[in-house]
């Protein structure tokens, strides 16, 4: 069996909130939660057309380029959401020598066909990744590169443009997950200051005392209320807190918004805390063209809220840290296979995720180190062997030898003695349409890949 570890927590670093089920269903994204609360104040025609010009929008077809993910179930949608560390103007205080566009927090929204579940997946900032080709606004081309995921903002938001930075963000996630991303929403720091102030601050209650200077933060161990900079602080604090991972302020800012949502919706009752609360949310949005406005926002929100509580499930990318198989990384994470592909598979052919049981098949990670293969060209063209292994050995894999299949074949085949099942299929869920197949002549303590004719490179997760 393959070297294995748990995977790191994610402390809380404050009390749980309960929602209401629309309170829940708001949570995913300011977008959502202003449109959500604007209806259900009856604003006026005035204030609408107010808000309205505050969203900002940029066209991304241009920028995608070809080959992306098709859309495998007509009718859902995957949105993503980008929490944008801009470090200009009053954001310039956050972070030294940063001369780009930022991305501080990442996740897809799933909203299904049925519309009758969704499923919210955040992804670490952290996480150790391809990112392709991107337009990086200026009329030049960055290479393809191995980095952060959340550096795919900056390298496409160069320019300070956010089309472009939003466009290399959903360039990386769609290769590196298969799912067709049909909206983004960006939101910057300042709007979210400017909406927890309007809500005369959220209660917190650390366990324990947080001094952070990266993150401007200092607070006493108990419950208090926070607002402005401590509001911020505290949703970006990570090295002073527990582990000190990014897993953990995924949990914090999950918490928080939670609180946040549930406030909107009892305490936006007076015309001048709605107004605030609304005129901070839009005027710090960015959209695709297609849902930059009040109406199509709100018809998006209209289609959420009425997904029971308990249908509305919130995850992060099954993961852990590279440090298991590059010990000289102790920043990053990796993903986890196969439970990441089995969840993006999921939610590109509709399928609903049953939390529970990616947590418990998430428990003992199969590390890629662990995994031996030998690689076999079985296309008959020169070299293919060693582009796909060298493309493993980036991926954290142990490829022991390459060489030349018996015979020439279209199919790309992953094969395993017994013993080796688990690391088997952590490699075959990497490659696409490719299934493990036990052969009781295989070679012990290999995994043999094939590789066929039908193998695209750049498809290897």
């Amino acid at each position: 069996m393959g070297s294995r570890g748990k995977q790191r927590g994610a402390p809380s670093g404050g009390r749980p909130t309960r929602l209401t089920r629309r309170g829940r269903i708001v949570i995913w994204g300011a977008g959502g939660l202003a449109v959500f609360v604007l209806g259900a104040g009856g604003v006026g025609t005035w204030l609408y057309q107010d808000l309205n010009n505050n969203i900002g929008s940029a066209d991304l077809d241009n920028k995608l380029g070809e080959g992306r993910p098709v859309n495998l179930s007509p009718g859902s949608k995957n949105i993503l959401v980008v929490g944008s560390d801009s470090r200009d103007g009053a954001n310039a205080k956050y972070g030294k020598d940063l001369t780009t566009m930022q991305s501080d927090t990442l996740m897809v929204m799933h909203v299904p066909a049925n519309r009758k579940w969704a499923t919210v997946v955040s992804f670490p900032r952290d996480s150790w990744v391809e990112i392709p080709e991107c337009d990086k606004g200026d009329g030049a081309t960055s290479g393809a590169q191995r980095s952060k995921i959340n550096a795919a903002f900056a390298i496409g938001g160069s320019t300070g443009e956010v089309g472009s930075a939003a466009a290399c963000t959903i360039r990386t996630v769609e290769a590196n997950t298969g799912l067709r991303i049909d909206h983004f929403m960006s939101v910057d720091f300042q709007g979210f200051k400017g909406m927890v102030n309007a809500l005369e601050g959220i209660e917190v209650c650390p366990e324990q005392a947080i001094h952070d200077e990266k993150a401007h933060l200092d607070l006493e161990a108990g419950c208090q209320t926070v607002k402005d900079e401590k509001a911020l602080g505290y949703v970006r604090t990570r090295y002073s807190v527990g582990d000190g991972s990014d897993i953990g302020r995924i949990g914090r800012q999950q918490e928080f918004m939670e609180a946040l949502a549930e406030k909107a919706q009892s305490k936006l009752t007076s015309p001048s805390a709605l107004y605030g609360f609304l005129q901070s949310a839009t005027k710090s949005l960015t959209t695709d063209e297609d849902l930059a406005g009040i109406k199509p926002l709100y018809g998006l929100a209209n289609e959420l809220k009425g997904i029971p509580k308990d249908r509305l499930t919130f995850l992060t990318v099954p993961n852990y840290p590279r440090e298991a198989d590059v010990p000289t990384d102790r920043a990053n994470v990796v993903w986890q296979y196969p439970q990441a592909e089995n969840l993006f598979t999921s939610l590109a052919t509709d399928k609903e995720v049953d939390k529970k049981k990616l947590t418990a098949d998430t428990k003992n990670p199969v590390y890629a180190s662990s995994v031996r293969v030998q690689v076999l060209n079985g296309t008959g063209v020169s070299g293919r062997a060693a582009a796909v292994a060298e493309r493993l050995r980036e991926d954290g894999l142990t490829v022991v030898g390459t060489g030349n299949a018996p015979e020439n074949t279209r199919t790309t085949k992953v094969t395993y003695p017994q013993e080796l099942r688990e690391q088997a299929e952590a490699l075959s869920s990497r490659l696409p349409d490719t299934k493990a197949t036990q052969d009781a002549a295989a070679a012990a303590g290999v995994v043999t890949l094939v590789v066929g004719t039908d193998l695209d490179l750049d498809a290897i997760r």
